[in-house]
């Protein structure tokens, strides 16, 4: 694709899509000169990017700018004044009063011999290629001038080469290799390869899974996906796409394309699955979208991507979407077809009858981490502008509330501490709790490629993940803490630092209160926080711990990232804190390579949290019992808002069993599948007089909802994502909403028919632009951010203020945002879920890559190739002792519940230990977790359930039951005419 278009709103040219040919480079400046033109770059820089500093154009095959050079291709040759030869620009550092000549006689007759070498062995149907006008391969014989090729076979016999599959006589070529199309994404025809070898490293140095290799020397040389009998789909391929970016042919060329043509426009939007926010080029045909292809530009993923991000966006398409508004009487009935306004009249109706009959607090909403921050700005304002409570709660409730309750009590903000790009200077990493080769996998690219430079790691993890041991990463330690346990292992960490004088007392007298450090210090310092002493209770090695204490307490730069492993758990809040004082303990705050970072689960949580989906909070987490606060908003809105916090999602479910809560707008989420205790949750649904569901497709809470409202995706609205290093990204509408209006309007016409009924002004946004100038007038930590400024920098990372005008990439540089760090006092206390006779064993869960949260997205893409059900993971002995083996039917079963669900025999899991995903539906795992939480967030102990496992021959009652409940619930009449 040649024309690379921003959006309207950024400055003409402000990025440059343009490929330098090496990487840049830091280092006191170097001057020398290209074609007559002297140009000043850091030491180090090739002189192949030295000349495209200045426009000037090197031809190059197997060089870019996202890999170290190579020096394969010779078609980037130059003369240098006072050297022998032509040598490679891409290898050769500038030199101070170099003189290089790009386009002497003598370059050019080589680059022109070096081409026609290349194309005698490339099938010429330029015209049919998938890749004509986007084929480097094409625009380097142009570039060098290339009108024919000497290279042909002769009349009298044939010419060895890789694209034909059979020579003039019709015998087999044993050189040519069939298209393999395994993959569901892309294709590799190795007819066309140049063997440049930028797959390859792309592979090793962008992904760092080291998936391919070149296999053969010579002129039998070809990349190869694992070993001879493997394809790209069976062999360690991740499906990141990286490979398919680098290919400079049609080599590695997706499906899409292949189908559909060249792109012809692209529009920078943000990826919505996890909280890396990888930004994105939306490639198009007219309102059809090609492909997905990372920005370079994106500050969070620098250009690389996953399998989710790149591929599977098919959903937005799916036959299963719904795009017309439904409603019915009751939840046994079938679903009919209505126009939006009848839709909104019947939804406003209803709620606003409940609120006369029952009170104001009769009814609350739950906002997405899957839409927008102005669309999730909008729900909770609609709560309390337009129902009058606080009612307003969201996923972040079963994901990283403890987070925002944990840093805020120590540091006195709710969000991470770094930016990604503050890995690259990390030299010990802690990771607690996560899975980011699964979960956050462009994050895990980084991690992994600081591993191989050196950083030392250690994984606390109930479960040995990839970063354990893969290509050429090992962690230091693996601590396989017992599930429930994060606490005292964290505190048996400290313990170690503190008693053996490891801790850095500088930044702790001038940076935290003193006081209470020197009442932390005595707690841990008890023998009973010894690693000798809970070695018994958490299952990890006591002298393993104090290795791993030691070396993060005296390995140089110590960064910590944790995920839901550590939050979801009935002490969260504790864990997040405990952490926390490790960071202070040993000096890791305020600087590149250190802090606390934890890793969000989806696109938006911490946007979700930022615009006050809490119901203590308002937007920039600040209490709704401050007066000062809400006479912001009640100015702003012209209304008053009440003091008392609303109703977490807990408690709205306990109290519509009970009669007290009866009506519910949902959007974009998913409570019947993604909350705990799936029965309970249904009971509090199905117990609700008015449930709405604003979303893309008929979910599981759908089973219970009396109005459908269809949803848009990322790419049919305008608006911001928040990622997990707080870094604000625009949205943009890549095509038009397909069920006519984006999330934000649909909310504004749902407010505004309640505020008829009511008899009160209307809300009358046009654009989510306009929400933005809101959230910013009202909320400190966005008091700068505009559209244009996030256009003309690309991203900024709150708080964006007047004293940080651009944003902050590191937070508490020079003092914490509460003043003195605060040491907390980190006491273990055991979960009430135990294990027993009847559950001997302990259940956790997590996410696989090919899937997010609860799969609605990626079940309806190509993805299920790699995960189509969840299975459950389970240690040998333990199958062995229950005669199990690797592939049965198994029932798993706990105090809440039990479900069926196949069986994967491994040794990931340690002995007593089971692990299962939750992303489909038929498995509905969360029906065997509990109601236990959080202490201090009500974040539901996920991480910790006493199970039993046991031979089973197919479904549970309770899953036939569910299933056929839910294909009643999913009848759907036509519109009336």
């Amino acid at each position: 694709m040649k024309d690379f278009i921003l959006p309207a709103q950024s400055p003409s040219g402000a990025f440059s899509d343009r490929d330098m040919g090496t990487p840049a480079k830091h280092g006191k400046p170097v001057t020398l000169t290209i074609d007559g033109f002297e140009v000043t770059v850091p030491e180090g820089t090739s002189v192949l990017r030295a000349a495209a500093e200045i426009g000037i154009q090197i031809p190059k095959l197997c060089a870019s700018d996202n890999l170290e050079a190579f020096g394969s291709c010779r078609l980037c040759a130059v003369e240098i004044e006072g050297r022998r030869g032509t040598p490679a620009s891409c290898i050769t550092p500038v030199a101070p009063g170099m003189v290089v000549d790009t386009n002497s006689a003598k370059v050019r007759r080589i680059r022109k011999g070096v081409m026609e070498l290349y194309i005698s062995d490339h099938p010429l149907d330029c015209l049919t290629c998938a890749a004509n006008g986007d084929c480097e391969l094409q625009d380097m014989a142009g570039a060098v001038g290339l009108r024919d090729v000497r290279y042909k076979a002769p009349e009298t016999g044939g010419l060895a080469n890789h694209f034909s599959a059979r020579n003039t006589s019709g015998e087999v070529n044993p050189q040519w290799q069939a298209k393999d199309e395994s993959n569901p994404y892309f294709t590799y025809d190795a007819s066309k390869c140049i063997v440049c070898n930028r797959c390859v490293r792309a592979c090793e140095e962008v992904q760092g899974t080291f998936a391919l290799t070149i296999e053969g020397r010579g002129f039998d040389s070809r990349v190869s996906a694992g070993g001879a009998a493997d394809s790209f789909l069976t062999s360690d391929c991740v499906s990141c796409g990286a490979c398919v970016q680098a290919c400079p042919t049609a080599t590695l060329q997706e499906k899409s394309v292949i189908e559909m043509g060249t792109p012809d426009r692209s529009i920078v939007t943000t990826c919505a699955y996890c909280g890396v926010g990888c930004s994105f080029k939306a490639e198009m045909q007219g309102d059809d979208l090609v492909r997905m292809v990372p920005w370079k530009h994106g500050k969070a993923n620098r250009g690389h991507s996953c399998v989710k991000g790149r591929f599977a966006y098919g959903y937005a398409n799916h036959r299963d979407r719904i795009l017309k508004p439904m409603i019915r009487e009751r939840i046994e009935d079938p679903w009919q077809e209505v126009s939006w306004d009848a839709a909104l009249e019947f939804a406003a109706k209803r709620l606003h009858g409940l609120q006369e009959k029952h009170g104001k607090d009769s009814i609350g909403v739950i906002t997405s981490s899957r839409c927008t921050n102005e669309e999730t700005f909008l729900v909770q304002k609609l709560t309390r502008a337009v129902f009058g409570n606080n009612n307003t709660d969201t996923c972040a409730r079963v994901c990283h509330s403890p987070t925002g309750y944990g840093l805020g009590q120590t540091f006195g903000t709710s969000a991470g501490t770094q930016d990604f790009d503050s890995v690259e200077q990390t030299d010990v990493v802690i990771v607690i709790g996560a899975n980011p080769t699964d979960g956050h996998p462009v994050f895990a690219s980084r991690l992994k490629k600081r591993l191989r430079q050196g950083a030392q790691l250690i994984v606390i993890d109930p479960r040995r993940i990839d970063l354990v041991k893969s290509a050429h990463v090992r962690a230091a330690h693996h601590l396989a803490v017992t599930p429930g346990t994060n606490v005292a292992v964290v505190t048996a960490l400290a313990h170690v630092i503190v008693t053996e004088g490891l801790y850095d007392e500088a930044f702790i007298r001038e940076r935290c209160d003193w006081e209470e450090f020197l009442a932390y210090a005595e707690f841990v310092s008890d023998a009973r926080h010894a690693p000798e002493a809970t070695a018994l209770l958490t299952g990890v090695n006591a002298q393993d711990l104090r290795a791993a204490a030691r070396l993060f307490a005296k390995g140089g730069n110590g960064a910590i990232y944790y995920g839901l492993g550590v939050t979801e758990h009935s002490q969260g809040s504790t864990t997040v804190m405990a952490i926390a004082n490790l960071a202070m303990l040993t000096g890791n705050i305020g600087r590149p390579g250190v802090g606390v970072n934890p890793l969000r689960g989806q696109n938006n949580v911490q946007g979700s949290c930022d615009m006050g989906s809490f119901p203590h909070e308002l937007p920039g987490y600040r209490h709704v019992k401050g007066a000062e606060v809400r006479g912001i908003f009640e100015s702003a809105w012209g209304v008053t808002i009440d003091p008392e916090p609303g109703l977490r999602i807990p408690n709205m479910l306990d109290a519509a069993v009970e009669g007290t809560f009866r009506g519910l707008y949902c959007q974009g989420e998913d409570i019947l599948q993604s909350d705990p205790d799936t029965k309970h949750v249904a009971a509090g649904l199905a117990a609700m007089d008015c449930v709405i569901v604003h979303d893309l497709f008929l979910n599981e809470t759908a089973n219970y909802a009396h109005v459908f409202l269809p949803g848009s995706s990322f790419l049919e609205k305008d608006g911001t994502f928040t990622n997990a290093e707080r870094r604000i990204n625009r949205v943009r509408e890549v095509m038009a909403p397909k069920n006519g209006y984006a999330d934000w309007e649909v909310t504004q016409l749902l407010a505004n028919a309640m505020l008829r009924q009511a008899g009160r002004p209307e809300w009358a946004y046009t654009h989510p632009s306009e929400i933005m100038a809101e959230i910013a007038a009202t909320t400190p930590s966005f008091a700068n951010v505009t559209y244009e400024l996030l256009d003309q920098m690309g991203s900024v990372q709150w708080p964006c203020n007047g004293e940080h005008p651009e944003g902050t990439p590191l937070m508490h540089v020079d003092g914490f945002v509460r003043g003195k760090g605060r040491f907390i006092v980190t006491e273990y206390v055991a979960t009430d879920e135990r294990t027993g006779p009847r559950f001997p064993l302990l259940l956790t869960t997590g996410r696989i890559l090919s899937q997010y949260n609860v799969g609605a997205q990626t079940r309806r893409t190509d993805n299920v190739v790699w995960h189509e059900a969840d299975v459950l993971e389970l240690h040998p002995h333990d199958a062995e002792n229950r005669g199990l083996k690797d592939g049965d039917w198994v029932r798993l079963a706990s105090r809440s519940g039990e479900t069926t669900l196949r069986l994967k025999v491994t040794d990931r899991v340690s002995p007593g230990v089971v692990y299962t995903t939750f992303h489909h539906p038929d498995t509905q795992a969360n029906v065997i977790t509990t109601d236990y939480s959080d202490w201090a967030t009500n974040c539901p102990e996920y991480k910790v359930t006493a199970v039993q496992v046991s031979p089973s021959n197919g479904p549970t009652d309770w899953q036939e039951d569910y299933a056929a409940q839910a294909a009643r619930a999913r009848r759907i009449l036509p519109a009336a005419e």
